[in-house]
């Protein structure tokens, strides 16, 4: 290819060819160039066909909906923040368009954010059992401050009477039903639309705390006080869904909703810090292996009814990412691997792989846990079983930080895919290793505020289906099982384009 050097200014047409091959010459290692998802020339040219049609509507909602003025909503363009932009973006025909789109595996989900926060109310509030404290007296001037902490008793400590959660009487820390303390929230502060409000709200995060008062200066440390708004809604809604009567339907919600979604496969990531459910007694009596055997119980549910209804290539099922948080010491880990391996054992259709997750730039890095990670790869030898580590790592804006140095760890330790990994950038080393390796990046396009298709002028339809595969491709599932899956999903998207052409 010509130098820049070689160019004078009679040189224009060598220019442009020379431009024209340094285009192409990049774009030939996108991981989309020249892709299809079928060999048939009929289907190519409707493929081609739909394209087209997907960009002319983007082209028009990007000079009509996207240049107009919206309540709340100042200066809106395509790729802006998700939340913010939401309200726009779901009344759009291309958001229409992709939630009919088949998407192959949801490879990047932690479970308890997975379900609608007041789908899980509702589900909470089905259950007497169900109990609700805070630390303060929920006024007017503390409701923005204070969470509330959810627990099923046992019968014998139900607190039927005692003083609501707005009463002057409450005491703090004191159990009140749930149904009490809602149907009884103070009536200034909405009543008991008011403390669903609150209730959902704590187990959510809203614009104005992702994008002003929680969104920090210090990017580099990643926005603490984001991060602890983030973990503020698990802790809130752990005491909901790690209830033994909730956790199956709350599991059942889950497939309910990715199938909608057009999601055909999941790995979900379970975090089991807490050794125990709560039971339907009240008491932490549900032990892990229990755990499992409802996931297993509900997904084969899930897909007897699917194949009933003739829609057994729209869900071919869902697996396990063991996780536990990096906050536990190393010494700590080794009881969580070889219950993995327990569990793994029992249930070799369930347990994907493994993870440890929570802020990198917070918590333990790593290497703090080599020891019994190189260990757990021995013990799983020993055992025989295949158990990938599926690592979080450079989920950070640091470069050359233990969170940034993550990547180094999970590549060398084998690392099926990488969670977030968007400090990989700054490492070409890394990224050719990743491209040799076949290691796939989970971009979490919500969390990483990373939209895709609206934002790029090549992005097109076969982009968007090549990720769909590379998902299928990039799972856990055993090469049978995969290819079953690659064909289940072709036959869907071909059904798509079809009714996009219609």
């Amino acid at each position: 290819m010509a130098s820049s050097s070689t160019f004078s200014g009679s040189d224009l047409e060598a220019y442009n060819a020379a431009r024209a091959a340094l285009i192409n010459e990049d774009r030939a290692l996108r991981r989309d160039r020249h892709a299809t998802t079928t060999s048939d020339e009929e289907q190519l040219q409707l493929e081609a066909q739909a394209d087209l049609r997907v960009r002319a509507i983007r082209a028009e909602e990007a000079a009509t909906i996207w240049t107009q003025e919206h309540e709340n909503i100042p200066h809106p363009f395509p790729g802006m923040e998700f939340l913010t932009g939401r309200e726009i973006i779901v009344k759009t025909k291309l958001f229409e368009i992709l939630s009919r789109m088949p998407k192959g595996a949801l490879l990047h989900c932690h479970l308890d954010a997975t379900v609608n926060a007041q789908v899980l109310l509702k589900l909470a509030l089905e259950q007497p059992a169900l109990h609700v404290r805070v630390a303060a007296r929920i006024t007017h001037s503390t409701i923005g401050a204070v969470l509330p902490e959810f627990r099923a008793l046992p019968r014998n400590e139900y607190s039927l009477n005692a003083p609501g959660i707005t009463d002057e009487l409450y005491q703090s820390d004191s159990w009140v039903s749930l149904a009490n303390a809602r149907a009884n929230f103070d009536v200034a502060l909405g009543g008991p639309e008011g403390f669903d409000r609150w209730v959902i709200g704590s187990m959510m995060i809203n614009p104005t705390e992702a994008y002003k008062t929680h969104n920090t200066i210090k990017k580099v440390e990643w926005s603490a006080r984001i991060w602890e708004k983030f973990q503020s809604t698990f802790i809130v809604s752990t005491g909901l869904i790690r209830f033994a009567p909730i956790f199956p339907e709350y599991i059942r919600q889950f497939f309910r909703s990715s199938i909608e979604d057009g999601i055909s496969y999941v790995e979900a990531r379970i975090n089991f810090l807490y050794k125990h459910m709560v039971g339907e007694d009240g008491l932490e009596n549900i032990p892990h292996r229990d755990w499992l055997i409802m996931f297993d119980d509900v997904l084969n549910e899930v897909k007897v009814d699917m194949k009933a209804q003739g829609r057994e290539d729209e869900f071919i099922g869902a697996r396990i990412i063991y996780s536990t948080i990096r906050f536990i010491t190393p010494e700590e880990l080794e009881w969580y691997l070889e219950d993995c391996i327990e569990l793994k054992k029992e249930f070799p259709h369930l347990i994907a792989g493994f993870d440890l997750v929570g802020d990198e730039n917070e918590l333990k890095p790593l290497i703090d846990y080599m020891e019994p990670l190189l260990r757990f790869r021995q013990r799983q030898k020993e055992e025989g079983v295949d158990i990938p580590f599926i690592f979080h790592a450079g989920e950070t804006l640091g470069d050359g930080t233990p969170a940034d140095n993550n990547l180094f760890d999970a590549i060398l330790l084998g690392t099926k895919r990488i969670g977030h990994g968007y400090s990989l950038v700054k490492h070409p080393k890394l990224i050719e290793t990743c491209r040799q390796k076949g290691i796939a990046v989970e971009v979490c396009p919500i969390s990483n505020e990373i939209l895709v298709l609206v934002a790029s002028e090549l992005t097109g339809l076969s982009t968007l289906g090549q990720l769909a595969r590379d998902s299928i491709e990039h799972s856990t599932l055993e090469e049978e099982e995969k290819q079953h899956a690659l064909h289940a999903w072709e036959r869907q998207w071909q059904k798509f384009i079809s009714g996009l052409l219609e």
